[in-house]
């Protein structure tokens, strides 16, 4: 039997980001001198940083 390629394979997981207060770490598009750049906010305390994974 055939196997599904790499491509066709449905399951998708999203990881979950949390600040040390205790907040959700959400992406956000932030547009500054006529750049598009996105950056990491803490819904809880407001911080943001350059990744997600910067809040360690």
């Amino acid at each position: 039997m055939a196997q599904a390629s790499k491509n066709s394979r449905t399951g998708s997981t999203t990881h979950r980001f949390e600040c040390p207060c205790g907040g959700e770490v959400k992406m956000k598009t932030v547009f500054a001198k006529g750049k598009a750049k996105n950056v990491a906010e803490c819904t809880q305390c407001k911080r943001t940083e350059r990744k997600p994974k910067d809040f360690k």
